[in-house]
């Protein structure tokens, strides 16, 4: 057989799925011709896809504006994220119908600024879960998040937890998701539409950890910052497959091949950004299993020696549940998420509602 590109064998011959780390309508036409079969949203992607693609939605966003004449720029925002994700789901819904609901899902993110308020987590994944079939819904591995992502669950909504990068965040995650698939069978409602996914933002732990050597003038050999997501990737990936849980690993945020290249093979989702997946289709990266080769013990070793934060994020006990909201990448996440999403509302304020006023003399 013929392939399009590396990404396509790879979804062609092996069982690992990729994603469109975007919901644009260009990007995500072009993974789909590759292989992919997901996309997801997020703040700050529906704020790329209207900078990207504003003659598609300024149409719309005035009409908007228009029908709901009390309506503030959070309002907007929001109506805005809900109708470009919804345009996202339509394109995947052939694939979604296809498999069964096992795949063709666009992600939505809740509101960032809710994370430590499970319960308008929850009020707004009901809401976003009446909005397609298709539609899986994002809450932050924080502590009240993992209180949400339980309760969603039982209530049978389909969940992405994200915000999380470490082993002991992914396995609270799936504990929960365990706990709500469990109150949802007592109570007798069927479970098996249930494709939860957890997403280990495995990039951003290397930049947590490149700024952790940085600000404690710590001395590690070159490379192994860059192999931290994927440690904690693969080390949850073996806990999840031992454990047979029913949530799926997924790996996003991407800084280098090995976020793609190190998961071949493996029962996961890879949610792709589209300059990645350019890119990766452009290389001569052999497609091969590599999930199960584990990363050099002296990487583990060294980063376990030297870097206390790694410790943690690599332990299955390094942290308890309310240790999630200070971790290092969390907090610096959360406030990217946080700011993106007041840009956002900014972007939508000063190109739609507030007049732009005639400077001249």
């Amino acid at each position: 057989m013929t392939y399009k590109s590396p990404l396509h064998q790879m979804a062609l011959t092996t069982i690992t799925d990729f994603w469109n780390d975007s919901c644009s309508v260009d990007e995500l036409t072009y993974a789909l011709e590759h292989g992919a079969v997901g996309a997801t949203s997020n703040p700050i992607i529906v704020l790329s896809v209207l900078k990207k693609e504003l003659h598609l939605w300024k149409p719309r966003i005035h009409a908007i504006i228009q029908e709901q004449p009390d309506w503030s720029e959070v309002e907007i925002a929001w109506k805005v994220c809900e109708e470009v994700a919804v345009h996202g789901a339509k394109l995947l819904l052939p694939i979604f119908e296809r498999e069964q609901g096992r795949k063709g899902w666009l992600s939505i993110q809740t509101n960032p600024a809710n994370y430590r308020n499970a319960a308008a987590m929850v009020a707004q994944a009901r809401h976003f879960h009446t909005l397609a079939p298709n539609l899986q819904i994002k809450m932050p591995v924080t502590a009240a998040g993992i209180a949400a992502l339980e309760e969603a669950t039982s209530e049978g909504i389909n969940v992405t937890a994200t915000v999380c990068f470490t082993v002991p965040q992914a396995l609270a995650v799936a504990e929960a998701v365990e706990r709500g698939i469990a109150r949802r069978a007592a109570a007798g409602q069927p479970t098996d539409n249930l494709y939860p996914a957890c997403a280990m933002m495995i990039g951003r732990l290397d930049d947590w950890m490149q700024a952790v050597i940085a600000r404690d003038n710590l001395t590690t050999h070159p490379a192994a910052p860059h192999w931290s997501g994927v440690a904690a990737m693969k080390k949850a990936y073996q806990l999840y497959q031992g454990r047979g849980y029913r949530t799926r690993l997924l790996a996003a945020a991407y800084r280098h091949h090995l976020h793609w290249s190190e998961f071949i093979g493996g029962d996961v989702i890879l949610t792709i950004p589209h300059e990645w997946q350019k890119r990766f289709n452009a290389s001569d990266v052999a497609v091969v299993e590599r999930i199960h080769n584990p990363v050099d013990p002296a990487i583990i070793d060294d980063l376990c020696a030297h870097v206390p934060d790694f410790r943690t994020a690599y332990d299955e006990q390094g942290m308890t549940v309310q240790q999630f909201d200070s971790y290092g990448a969390t907090v610096r996440t959360l406030r990217s998420f946080i700011a993106a999403y007041h840009d956002l509302m900014g972007f939508i304020r000063e190109n739609f509602m507030l007049p732009n006023p005639d400077v001249r003399s």
